[in-house]
């Protein structure tokens, strides 16, 4: 093992920073905002684990979603963690469902009830168009779909487009894209 030197941080008071610091508005590009499961991993979890392990995991991990997979790696559906929330879990366990037993598919939703954009519609929007198109939906997120490739591509997220376009709305509550279009609005 090699030893590391330590050196004085005192003469240093600048930060290095990307060498394309795009500024982000409405007019950028779609992609400019979507994760791309290309460059980023996705964030899995086993359909097998406990909803109450789950939820844990996510709180530990500040993660709001997760996709849930199968033993091959194939996508069952996403769960959040308001999915996950103990009011729900409680409300299984009074219904005479063991607690222990929950697992992610209990509150997963599952494949068959997501939409999503496709990749090439997506390459050919800006960030307006997209929020425009979610704007009633309710959602957090919006699964997005290569079918030239048969996968799926990435997602995008409410609160990483509000993060993005420096929107003063509260995270936790208005991250949907009906919060983003609001704040847009003002």
């Amino acid at each position: 093992m090699k030893d590391l030197a330590f050196y004085d941080t005192t003469p240093f008071d600048e930060l290095a920073w990307p060498e394309l610091n795009k500024q982000i508005s409405l007019k950028s590009p779609a992609l400019e905002i979507f994760t791309d499961f290309e460059k980023t991993q996705p964030m899995v979890i086993n359909s097998s684990m406990s909803a109450i392990d789950a939820e844990k995991l996510m709180q530990t991990e500040h993660v709001r979603l997760k996709f849930v997979v199968n033993s091959n790696n194939h996508l069952l559906g996403v769960v959040s963690l308001e999915d996950l929330n103990s009011r729900e879990i409680l409300k299984r366990v009074s219904k005479g469902e063991n607690r222990e037993e929950l697992s992610v598919t209990d509150f997963m939703r599952p494949r068959n009830k997501l939409k999503s954009f496709d990749y090439s519609d997506l390459a050919h929007a800006s960030i307006k168009d997209v929020i425009g198109s979610l704007k009633n939906s309710g959602y957090r997120h919006c699964l997005v779909v290569d079918h030239k490739h048969h996968k799926i591509r990435g997602i995008i997220s409410a609160s990483d487009i509000a993060r993005s376009l420096q929107l003063q709305i509260n995270i936790k509550s208005d991250s949907s894209f009906v919060g983003i279009f609001k704040a847009i609005q003002h």
